[in-house]
């Protein structure tokens, strides 16, 4: 009996040192590699991007590692179907997370790609959870894109997901890491906040040689979508970051601020004091209110120290919104703006007055 036990006791060690092993080969993604030519972009893996997003006091639970094992041999692999996800816990808040592979085929998406992603979609509706998109992906794997669109259950049902979750009240969260092109530029697009880091970011449907074919003219990829045209132009992003830490580090204060939806659509945590009094309005704002002055600062008198996120901070810039916190509870702002304020292309608006980019603006922030 004790031989037989041990016999079993033996295999099982062997199988779980078996798949660990696996395991580790999958966590290389595309390879050492791949992930040096990641290093010399200034940029993290996928994995590294989770591991500074999440609560390092709490477990995240990696969902779907072994999707793609042993498929696509042909075209060397898809380690994790190109994308790491699972469930962890941010600023205390259990979200689910989903990180473009990059080093596997730049991010591209498979057919597996594409129902691994769908499944965390479930998971975040099923259980209500907010979900982060870590976006770094060169789109569709075009030499099999005709085994990734046709089914319901494919990629096309991610964007009817979006449109579903954002019904249901469910936070998406976007931060553009990296390339983001094509059919997987939507998902930013259709995401409740998205956060594109400086230089590294970019979203577009054709990229410059596409543009140079169609139409013969000479564009940068910065210029056509990066992040300081979806920011101040476009107004399809919500936040500039300089780098990724950055990046990473709102996405933090984001998802700090969300209050649960049940039993309450708010919460409080430890209050903090303004960075300005509170008898400075009267000093800020003048007594017939015919005085420009920077709404920023009666922000600043109001919200606890440190707390307060602007959203789309370049755009419709006549109102200001954002995320903060007030004696401890979680809030939103809509503010006018009274200062003259010049757009990135050279115009002049006047401060206090709506233009069509600033009740845009305004709209989006109240929806979300």
């Amino acid at each position: 009996m004790k031989t037989a036990l041990h016999r079993n006791e033996v295999w099982i060690r062997s199988l779980l040192n078996e798949v660990n092993t696996r395991l580790e080969k999958i966590k290389q993604g595309g390879g050492k590699k791949a992930i040096e030519k990641q290093k010399e972009k200034n940029k993290l893996t996928a994995r590294e991007r989770i591991t500074y997003l999440i609560d390092n006091d709490k477990p995240f639970i990696e969902t779907g590692a072994f999707a793609g094992y042993e498929m696509y041999e042909e075209y060397g692999g898809c380690p994790a179907g190109g994308t790491v996800a699972g469930i962890g816990y941010v600023s205390g808040r259990q979200c689910v997370i989903v990180a473009n592979d990059q080093t596997v085929k730049a991010g591209a998406w498979f057919p597996i790609t594409g129902k691994k992603n769908l499944r965390m979609q479930e998971i975040s509706m099923e259980n209500k959870l907010p979900i982060i998109y870590l976006v770094d992906s060169a789109g569709v794997f075009l030499p099999m894109q005709d085994e990734i669109f046709p089914d319901k259950e494919h990629f096309g049902r991610i964007f009817r997901n979006n449109a579903r979750m954002s019904a249901m009240g469910i936070t998406q969260i976007a931060a553009v890491l990296g390339a983001c092109v094509a059919g997987g530029a939507y998902l930013p697009i259709m995401s409740d906040e998205t956060l594109m880091v400086k230089h590294n970011g970019s979203i577009f449907l054709a990229g410059p040689y596409l543009v140079k074919a169609a139409v013969g003219e000479d564009i940068d990829a910065e210029t056509l979508g990066g992040s300081e045209t979806h920011n101040a132009i476009s107004g399809i992003a919500d936040y500039e970051c300089n780098n990724e830490y950055e990046c990473l580090d709102r996405i933090k204060h984001i998802i700090g601020k969300l209050g649960h939806t049940n039993p309450a659509g708010f919460n409080r945590i430890e209050p903090v004091a303004p960075s300005k009094n509170i008898n400075d309005i009267y000093n800020i704002m003048h007594v017939n209110n015919t005085r420009p002055y920077n709404v920023i600062d009666i922000i600043e008198c109001i919200a606890d120290a440190g707390s307060f996120e602007q959203f789309k901070e370049s755009y419709g810039k006549t109102i200001v919104c954002g995320y903060a916190r007030v004696d401890g509870w979680s809030v939103g702002f809509v503010a006018n703006q009274r200062l003259i304020v010049k757009t990135k292309k050279g115009e002049i608006k006047m401060g206090g007055v709506f233009y069509n980019d600033s009740e845009e603006k305004a709209r989006s922030f109240i929806i979300n």
